[in-house]
């Protein structure tokens, strides 16, 4: 078995892989496996969300969001295969939902327990309380964690 790359070290340049449905009413980015990319996501996730007059507060929320998935996935999981995370949303009546796929951890994403002393630990309570529904889907290929913000989403939560 190989190492991963350390997530501060670039796995590839820091080019930001885009592309739309054609629809527009959804998109997927694939970034590098490091702590940097979680700035990168934001950006491009703020700025498509605004293009498409979603409300400020949700936009708001799916930055908040979308910044905690992707830094666990660093944090806590491995890349997928090719060294990069995807990152997916989707709009729909004002509803976005967030995706952040890895190549999975060494356990199942879950809010950690409440603590007032620790450093650290509060990415999904925090996803928790912003979301409207969230959860997480684990298969051969990875680890997908979900979230929508701005009301429900046509997925069952966990």
């Amino acid at each position: 078995m190989t190492a991963a790359p350390h997530p501060d070290r670039p796995v590839r340049s820091a080019t930001v892989s885009q592309g739309r449905s054609g629809t527009d009413s959804s998109r997927t980015i694939r970034v590098a496996w490091r702590a940097t990319s979680v700035s990168q996501v934001r950006k491009v996730l703020v700025e498509d969300l605004a293009s498409r007059e979603v409300e400020a507060d949700v936009v708001d929320e799916a930055e908040i969001v979308i910044s905690e998935l992707v830094s666990n996935a660093v944090r806590h999981a491995r890349p997928l295969s090719d060294g990069n995370l995807r990152v997916h949303w989707k709009v729909k009546s004002g509803v976005v939902e967030v995706e952040v796929t890895d190549g999975g951890g060494d356990s199942t994403p879950r809010p950690a327990p409440r603590t007032i002393w620790a450093p650290s630990g509060r990415g999904l309570r925090i996803v928790r309380s912003l979301a409207h529904e969230w959860g997480v889907t684990e298969d051969r290929n990875g680890c997908t964690v979900w979230a929508s913000v701005g009301g429900p989403s046509r997925r069952r939560s966990r």
